[in-house]
């Protein structure tokens, strides 16, 4: 079962891509959520970032999830996901689960309005849609992060070990490869 954390932001789009694949998945609203339900994947939607690092300290979440992934979970974080996964938050002192060597900038593309769809290629899986909602960029891949895509010479997408994430949002368009990528890691 792949728990996607639902607690605010784009959750539900995710929820609906890995039923089209057939990869069974549930909600992360509480920690009880993570006692009940086998976890062999993690999503960490879209959203805001800060609304959404906050709630997961509130709700008692953020010990669970983050043994999970220093456990070897595999964990996809799309968006504002990426910039909870992130090692370092560019002009921000305090990072959340510090879980891929990237530094990110959040908000690089704009503001809402500046949001924007394009195409791009992405490691292994050629070129695919990607949408870009006031979305964050990969300003620097450390030696342990492999960068997949890359957007204008910008890095929009990078993996470590157990760690997938975007900048982009893959659950609003119609191709499926990337949580197919993921679902396949997990398998």
């Amino acid at each position: 079962m792949i728990g996607v954390l639902a607690i605010q932001g784009g959750f539900i789009e995710h929820i609906n891509t890995l039923g089209k694949i057939g990869a069974p998945a549930f909600e992360i609203r509480q920690k009880e959520d993570l006692l009940k339900n086998r976890i062999d994947g993690l999503i960490f939607p879209g959203g805001e970032s800060t609304v959404i690092g906050k709630l997961i300290r509130e709700l008692g979440l953020f010990d669970p999830l983050d043994a999970l992934i220093r456990g070897g979970t595999p964990v996809l974080g799309t968006c504002a996901g990426a910039i909870l996964l992130a090692q370092e938050i560019a002009g921000n002192e305090n990072a959340y689960f510090g879980a891929i060597d990237i530094r990110v900038k959040r908000n690089a593309f704009g503001r809402q309005l500046s949001s924007f769809h394009t195409a791009g290629e992405f490691a292994g899986l050629g070129e695919i849609p990607m949408t870009f909602i006031r979305a964050p960029i990969i300003e620097e891949a450390g030696e342990e992060a492999e960068v997949l895509a890359r957007v204008n010479g910008r890095i929009v997408a990078a993996r470590q070990k157990n760690v997938l994430v975007t900048a982009f949002h893959p659950e609003l368009t119609k191709d499926l490869r990337v949580h197919r990528f993921f679902f396949e890691n997990i398998k």
